[in-house]
């Protein structure tokens, strides 16, 4: 008797099947952060499926699917494996907690699940913006992503970028405490305008963001922290601010690729910096030159560009176009177009992020 074996799947299909778990699980995970179930079970021991239905105020057979798929995927333990369905208890492991729980933790991964499951909601108008149809603005794209991309990045702008990343730059730290003044332009929720305020307690920080909606939250959260008198948010377009030689630090965080006239902003950013002040752009810490297959921050990255950074950079025109992947030699051609003389990358650590000197 002979038996045969299923044939092999090319790689390929086996990638995209793992894709295709993956996004599933994205999808999933991101259920769980909009209903609070994973707070419910952060916050408490192992749960049946009735009583975390009861504390987050969902159904109960939905949560009990949720947690099965949950522990089958490995996000969830289970104490009783074999115990009746209604009866078995779940649990968050405390090392998955930061991942998933802990906002301001640096491995916090929740603000990508989200950002990925708005993203695919918005397919069917991609698929009339790439035929050349209509746009895509990041406010069409809505508060869920601005939501999502906001939480993503306040991580690292409220921990490594004050205490670690500013730091480094020589001289920096002795002229904020001394009382400078900061311009943050494209602050979007304005987590790094009120970072840079609370790191430095005589520092005044002016953000600048043309989307309303995000300077909007911008001015809340800095009532909220406390640093309102020291912060201001504002939709005016910085090439158009008559001020010149106005601050010690101009900074851009993440924002420049998105610009659709990038050398305009980086323009106005070097007249708005005074003598001896300090540009600093930080942007994506992809390759500096195109490879494929890349590696795992450059798919990352693309995957931005064309579900969203690059869209939106092309719904106001004229446009560069320039999309996530934004090398350092095209940073330096924006710059110089801009009238720097020189752009530095800093030799320090900042994760996603690559961290530029303009110097003009």
């Amino acid at each position: 008797m002979t038996t045969t074996s299923a044939p092999a799947l090319p790689a390929l299909a086996d990638r995209m099947l793992a894709a295709v778990v993956g996004s599933f699980e994205m999808a999933a995970a991101s259920l769980g952060h909009r209903l609070g179930w994973y707070r419910c079970l952060a916050d408490g021991g192992p749960v049946t499926a009735p009583e975390l239905a009861e504390r987050a105020g969902t159904d109960g057979r939905y949560t009990r699917e949720w947690l099965e798929q949950q522990a089958v995927a490995g996000y969830l333990t289970v104490v009783e494996p074999t115990a009746p369905p209604e009866e078995r208890r779940f649990a968050l492991p405390a090392e998955h907690r930061a991942v998933l729980v802990d906002e301001l933790d640096p491995a916090y991964l929740m603000p990508l699940a989200d950002a990925a499951a708005a993203f695919v909601r918005h397919l069917p108008q991609l698929a009339q913006v790439y035929r050349g149809a209509r746009t895509l603005s990041w406010a069409d794209l809505g508060d869920e992503v601005r939501d999502a991309q906001a939480a993503a990045n306040r991580p690292f702008l409220a921990g490594p970028l004050v205490d670690e990343v500013l730091p480094a730059v020589p001289g920096l730290d002795d002229v904020l405490r001394a009382g400078g003044r900061v311009a943050d332009v494209g602050c979007g929720y304005g987590w790094s305008t009120i970072a840079i305020a609370g790191r430095w307690p005589t520092v005044r920080v002016d953000g600048f963001d043309v989307d309303e909606p995000s300077v909007e939250r911008g001015r809340r959260h800095a009532v909220e922290a406390g640093v309102a008198e020291r912060v201001t948010f504002s939709t005016t377009d910085v090439r158009e601010l008559a001020a010149a030689a106005a601050y010690d630090l101009v900074t851009a965080v993440e924002c420049v690729h998105d610009m659709p006239d990038p050398v305009g902003v980086l323009a106005a950013m070097r007249r708005l910096v005074r003598p001896g002040g300090t540009v600093l752009v930080l942007d994506e810490a992809v390759a500096e030159e195109f490879t494929a297959p890349g590696d795992q921050v450059d798919r990352l990255m693309y995957g931005y560009s064309l579900l969203c950074c690059l869209p939106d950079g092309r719904s106001h025109g004229p446009s560069a176009a320039t999309g996530t992947v934004m090398r350092p030699a095209l940073l330096r051609r924006y710059a110089q177009q801009a009238g720097f003389t020189d752009v530095e990358v800093l030799p320090v650590d900042a994760g996603f992020f690559r961290v530029y000197r303009l110097v003009a």
